[in-house]
């Protein structure tokens, strides 16, 4: 039987591998927590993995070459997410483990999300909400009425794709730039014909040496003055200098983010805290359907490791030595 280490702490089992889950891991493996209140990462994730087969792990927690090379039985390396940027992949197959990433299943959680940041931008909900909750009264301010603006959408993944009939719903004007799909449903412009459409720019691009920085200062100085932005992907696409610059200058009106340069993705406490920005926590695909969704995807691949079979999950099959000796 598999063995299994779940790298999650106590309280991120609490929100991101609920009882359901465990419960169907414990099923297909003998599994082994982190009772520990931090992540581990390095040797010390592989200390306390001796003798797994599996690490399932947490988006917290790294895939580092020192872990692979410190535990001799890790078939596999399993990210209970679909972001697998911290886990160094050439490393791990040059050792022989299998990395595997998690099916996205928090695209209408995400997608709502950003809708209620779009909105929250445009009414000012926030800004009044903090008025009142200090106990002071907020000033009456003019809201953007989002029905006739348009929407910029960056990528035309499966957020963009859920985001963009709810916005045309609202009687808003999509547009997209995305040079690697076909765009259907929406209206394809170039990236810089976008900018200059929009009120409301969305980056939904993924993540790599390619998109970062996508939104930096060339890109807000061609966005309407006033306009706002509205970041759920990766913190990497933004430049935070640059879009600091334009929140204080005016280019931007305001600008609502998930994610950031702050540890886990977070939004950088420095941008957080301003008044003409809306922030969560990396909250985006917290929700119990989403979190559930991606526990079970791994339940599942764990499930066909221990059947000898290969996880249409992985990303590295060809180098999965490991894996292939023990089957």
């Amino acid at each position: 039987m598999l063995r299994v280490f779940l790298t999650h702490t106590p309280e991120m089992r609490a929100g991101y591998y609920p009882p359901r889950a465990e419960a169907a891991l414990r099923a297909v493996a003998e599994v082994v927590l982190h009772d520990g209140d931090r992540p581990l990462a390095g040797e010390e994730l592989a200390r306390a993995a001796a003798g797994c087969h599996c690490i399932v792990a947490d988006r917290s927690t790294p895939g580092l070459p020192a872990t692979f090379a410190a535990a001799p039985d890790l078939l596999a390396f399993l990210r209970v997410a679909v972001d697998i940027s911290t886990i160094d992949v050439p490393a791990a197959s040059a050792a022989g483990v299998l990395v595997t990433q998690a099916t996205p299943g928090f695209t209408a959680s995400v997608a709502e999300l950003a809708i209620g940041m779009m909105v929250d931008l445009a009414r000012g909900v926030s800004t009044s909400s903090t008025a009142y909750h200090n106990g002071t009264l907020p000033e009456v301010r003019m809201g953007v009425q989002l029905e006739g603006k348009t929407l910029g959408l960056i990528g035309w993944g499966r957020i963009a794709r859920r985001i963009a009939p709810i916005a045309t719903a609202m009687g808003m004007r999509v547009v997209v730039h995305d040079p690697y799909a076909a765009v259907e449903g929406a209206e394809a412009l170039g990236r810089d014909a976008l900018l200059a459409a929009s009120d409301v720019v969305m980056p939904l691009a993924v993540s790599t040496p390619e998109t970062r920085h996508l939104m930096n200062a060339d890109a807000f100085a061609r966005m309407k003055r006033g306009a706002f932005l509205v970041n759920l992907s990766r913190g990497e696409l933004v430049d935070e200098d640059a879009l600091e610059a334009a929140l204080e200058s005016g280019q931007l009106r305001g600008a609502a983010m998930d994610v950031g340069s702050a540890p886990d993705q977070r939004p950088a406490p420095r941008l957080a805290a301003r008044a003409n920005v809306v922030a969560t926590p990396h909250v985006g695909g917290l929700t119990p359907e989403a979190a559930e969704h991606q526990a079970m995807d791994t339940v599942r691949q764990v499930g066909m490791l221990a059947r000898g079979e290969m996880p249409d999950g992985a990303v590295n099959a060809d180098a999965a030595t490991r894996f292939a000796a023990w089957v």
